[in-house]
């Protein structure tokens, strides 16, 4: 964080009554409500800046804010993706990677992304695990870490209602009964919805419960970066979807969300947030990643125009109509920084975050110089974004340019802790106060 945006949170209190677009002039370029955007770069060649993944250098570790320390909860994971906190405590890990049997993008474009994803440690075959992390041993490290359920397809979103366990494949969401303290699940399951998968460029599928638990809610990421594909290949894709369980019916609740990730419900108005990886190769900071409320019915932009009614030229036929009813997201964070995570922080532990949003940036390939590789926060005041970003936890990427790290999936266990994969380092992460923590790193 620049030392102005600091300067600019400090003094928060005192910009109140300034207009929007000053308040947006004290926050890093491309973050916050209102982010200027620059004019589109295209170039034949797009930028390929990939940080080379690394494993920790023995002794090293990520760097936490002040005040606070971090401690490895469990180490030698097989690609940690995404974190799911059980009522009781337990700690679901999805070791999870891009399905190995989808079909395969052609043309040079997609041989490039092949080649970048190895380089930045995303060519591993996918584990298609989750793994049960429990209780503490003197060292900080899980007591327990378990098998809990194998045999997946490519899983990552989690959500418990009652007695059964949500588990989001990358093509098809699936239930399995669960009780409480059980450290496997060995059951057949059921199947509760395809989803749409084919090539897969945007694989990932998250689930959660509503409040009441009376209704998942799916994302399903875009089959291309802008619909390249052609639109048929993204028909139900670049969406969350909606699923009663009551009555079994679902149908897409938002659309034009390029790679939707990360969701939560703000603990103040019960809202529904989503991160949003948006679209590459328009420059280095063009578009930037957000986070938004998202709201029935409403369209996002994606493929035909970005951040509200920007119109992206690459995509014909265009969709004027369409066009007119984007709407702008909530709040930038930042080009190509891949923020995937995203949870509330309701703990008590560290009240600093108290109703904010935590934000895992998985990092840059097409940027120069990199972008996120950090967990960031973001304040929130009568639950809307109130401040420019924090960062939690820092240092993943190495000064030689090589990725020691790389966050996914955020969470805060039961204790108010917050937990973060880092699919890179094969590390859960646990950050808590450093004086709850002795001999963490600080």
């Amino acid at each position: 964080m620049t030392p102005r945006a600091k300067l600019a949170f400090l003094f928060l209190p005192l910009l109140a009554g300034t207009s929007a677009l000053a308040l947006a002039q004290q926050y890093p370029a491309g973050w916050g409500p209102n982010p200027i955007l620059p004019a589109p770069e295209r170039s034949l060649i797009p930028t390929i800046n990939v940080a080379k993944a690394d494993p920790w250098p023995k002794g090293t570790h990520p760097t936490p804010a002040p005040g606070l320390a971090a401690t490895a909860y469990a180490s030698g994971l097989d690609h940690p993706r995404w974190l799911y906190v059980l009522p009781n405590g337990d700690v679901l890990v999805a070791e999870s990677n891009k399905p190995g049997n989808a079909p395969k993008e052609g043309g040079i474009r997609a041989k490039v992304q092949k080649l970048a994803q190895k380089e930045a440690g995303a060519g591993v075959a996918s584990p298609d695990k989750i793994i049960l992390l429990r209780g503490f041993k003197p060292d900080g490290t899980a007591d327990t870490k378990v098998t809990f359920m194998q045999g997946l397809t490519s899983p990552f979103g989690m959500a418990l209602v009652g007695n059964e366990l949500y588990v989001a494949n990358a093509d098809s969401l699936w239930k399995f009964p669960y009780k409480t303290g059980a450290t496997s699940i060995t059951a057949q399951g059921t199947k509760v919805l395809d989803l749409p998968s084919g090539i897969n460029h945007h694989w990932t599928k998250n689930v959660v419960a509503s409040p009441d638990g009376k209704k998942l809610y799916i994302t399903v990421g875009s089959n291309s970066n802008v619909a390249e594909n052609g639109m048929d290949a993204e028909q139900g894709r670049a969406a969350i979807w909606e699923y009663d369980l009551a009555t079994g019916k679902a149908h897409i609740y938002a659309s034009g969300l390029r790679n939707p990730n990360g969701m939560d419900f703000q603990p103040q108005t019960k809202a529904l947030w989503v991160a949003v990886n948006e679209r590459d190769e328009l420059g280095n900071d063009l578009v930037p990643d957000y986070m938004t409320a998202v709201k029935e019915g409403a369209f996002y932009g994606w493929p035909y125009s970005y951040y509200g009614q920007h119109v992206d030229s690459r995509v014909k036929p265009q969709n004027p109509a369409l066009v007119a009813k984007a709407i702008p997201p909530d709040y930038a964070l930042g080009a190509h920084t891949a923020s995937l995570g995203l949870a509330f922080y309701r703990g008590d532990l560290m009240p600093q975050y108290k109703n904010g949003a935590l934000i895992g940036q998985h990092g840059s390939w097409n940027r120069k110089p990199y972008a996120g590789y950090e967990l960031v926060f973001v304040p929130f005041t009568n639950g809307k974004p109130s401040g420019p970003p924090q960062v939690v936890l820092t240092g993943f990427l190495g000064k030689d340019g090589h990725a020691y790290g790389r966050p996914v999936g955020v969470a805060v266990d039961k204790t108010g802790a917050i937990l973060l994969a880092d699919d890179v380092g094969n590390i859960v992460w646990r950050i808590t106060p450093a004086a709850t923590n002795q001999g963490a790193a600080q």
